[in-house]
């Protein structure tokens, strides 16, 4: 089942203030987009993950989206409405079984928040997170109240908005009228809507303080920090892989999988922060599946289990230790691939490498060893 979703970026996003659109103000030192795209992205059912952004934007867009290895931006419309009809006519060229459709004002939307949704669509038309009203509701005029609304049965709804994608674009080509929302066309039509448990973290950011408040929720984490250690020998007849990278030599490594020593290091740094074993405990060497396997799957793997728990990769440092080959000449290329592997910038991502001074098996050119930190950011308690 394929699960598209569509990031709204197109709008002004003036009441926020500031001097530039809402969507690309920054948040912890990331605009609000790439909140959004990141979380999204790094999701194992979602993909691919399109902003819909506004004309002129392409620029903003391109520094907001960095490294995550999303496909082009769709260019929106007028009003909300004719943005998301715009993102999702881009889709149905190959269109997905679902779509999310979200606001990128909304930046901080969790996997659980998705998962609650995939599980709402299994016997509706939409899903969408929802709020129960808690504060006292009152109509007034001229700022006088007028009356007292009963406020049971009435709830607060959030995006992502979850639809079965071919309802949704037909609701989006038969609407006439605007709505607040896209559910809202599939009520129009009689379609069910299933109401899911939301997320305070999901506040939409509309005026101006509402980013500063968001900012506070948002620091509310803790910081775990990961080690990981790996060695494999040199093998003939093998192609050489480091950090996803293919590395000329006259010889690569002896593994279970395409031993990317470098890789591997760093999926037990994750997996080490996150207190979940090893990697052998998540691809047992023991299991034909994991034959030759590319250790790419193993380390979006490892950043799936990042957003399974809320969190975000802070940083990653891999360090390889090897006489021969040279490093230096491919380092950049492999910070490109990890950065685009984990979905975070490649800032975010440092690959260096020693030697051994000639000493223990490394240097006698017997094998390569590598080492791994990870710094991850999870929701605290």
């Amino acid at each position: 089942m394929r699960v598209a979703a569509l990031v709204l970026a197109a709008g002004r996003g003036v009441r926020a203030g500031g001097e530039v659109s809402k969507q690309y103000q920054l948040l912890a030192g990331e605009p609000l987009l790439r909140h959004a795209l990141r979380r999204l992205s790094s999701h194992p059912a979602v993909g691919p993950v399109r902003a819909v952004i506004g004309a002129g934007d392409e620029a903003a867009h391109a520094l907001a989206a960095e490294g995550l290895g999303l496909g082009p931006p769709i260019l929106g419309g007028a009003t909300r409405q004719a943005s998301a009809r715009a993102g999702l006519e881009a889709l149905a060229a190959d269109p997905p079984e679902i779509v999310l459709i979200h606001d990128a004002a909304r930046p901080l939307v969790s996997p659980a928040v998705i998962e609650r949704l995939l599980a709402g669509l299994l016997d509706a038309d939409g899903a969408v997170p929802a709020l129960a009203v808690a504060d006292t509701l009152k109509r007034a005029e001229g700022g006088r109240a007028q009356a007292t609304l009963a406020r049971e049965n009435l709830f607060r709804i959030q995006t992502p908005q979850a639809f079965h994608f071919s309802r949704i674009l037909a609701a989006h080509r038969d609407a006439r009228t605007e709505a607040t929302d896209d559910a809202a066309l599939i009520e129009r039509e009689g379609g069910t809507i299933a109401l899911v448990e939301g997320d305070p973290m999901l506040e939409k950011v509309t005026a101006p303080g509402d980013l500063e408040r968001l900012g506070r929720l948002y620091v509310a984490t803790e910081t775990r920090v990961g080690t990981g250690f790996d060695v494999h020998r040199f093998a003939p007849a093998r192609k050489l892989l480091l950090c996803g990278v293919e590395i000329p030599h006259q010889q690569g490594l002896a593994g279970h999988s395409d031993a990317d020593v470098g890789i591997h290091a760093l999926c037990d740094a994750i997996y080490g922060a996150l207190a979940e074993g090893d990697i052998g405990a998540h691809f047992p060497p023991t299991e034909a599946a994991w034959q030759d396997a590319d250790s790419a799957a193993f380390l979006r793997h490892a950043a799936g289990r990042i957003a399974a728990r809320g969190g975000r990769l802070v940083n990653a440092d891999v360090t390889l230790i090897c006489e021969a080959p040279r490093i230096r000449p491919h380092v950049a290329a492999m910070r490109a691939r990890l950065a685009s592997l984990l979905g975070i910038d490649v800032a975010r991502v440092g690959v260096k490498a020693t030697t051994t001074e000639r000493l223990g098996f490394a240097g006698r050119g017997e094998g390569i060893a590598a080492q791994a930190v990870a710094s991850i950011a999870l929701p605290a308690g």
